[in-house]
């Protein structure tokens, strides 16, 4: 709690308290902007996430997060593998510098999963009441024999 209230002192004193105050205020989420003092943008994905890093005064496994694009409906699988692997400490380069190291082959994109999100994305099973070709169907079908001739 200390460094957080000496990092606001510090911006305070860069900035001013009026700039101060309307940058907190700019996003709508004190909480991830009080956090984030001193903290250094890192990078910015395909879909408008931040990815941020605090080195000084902070806890090993807390000093990298990200900002979501949509912070009304965010998802974590709208995190690219590249940043995935950035925010877990799975490797230490950012995908700019991954970039460089990666094959041509592999240039599928990275597309967040959208099931759960929307009527248009939920999967319903054959027998389940939501499932609009449910009707007409049965679990059970007794088997039946043919005669032969």
């Amino acid at each position: 709690m200390a460094s957080v209230l000496r990092s606001a002192i510090k911006m305070v004193r860069e900035k001013g308290i009026a700039n101060f105050w309307k940058e907190i205020k700019k996003e709508g989420f004190l909480e991830t902007k009080i956090h984030g003092i001193g903290a250094t943008l890192v990078g910015v994905d395909g879909f408008g996430n931040k990815y941020y890093e605090k080195v000084e005064n902070t806890q090993f496994g807390r000093h990298r997060w990200v900002e979501y694009a949509d912070k009304k409906h965010y998802n974590a699988s709208s995190v690219p593998p590249e940043w995935h692997g950035w925010l877990h400490c799975i490797t230490d380069r950012t995908p700019e510098q991954l970039q460089m190291l990666k094959p041509k082959r592999y240039g599928a994109e990275h597309r967040p999963n959208l099931s759960g999100e929307g009527e248009e994305f939920i999967y319903h099973s054959k027998g389940h009441t939501l499932n609009p070709s449910q009707r007409g169907w049965t679990r059970y079908e007794p088997w039946q024999p043919t005669k032969s001739e």
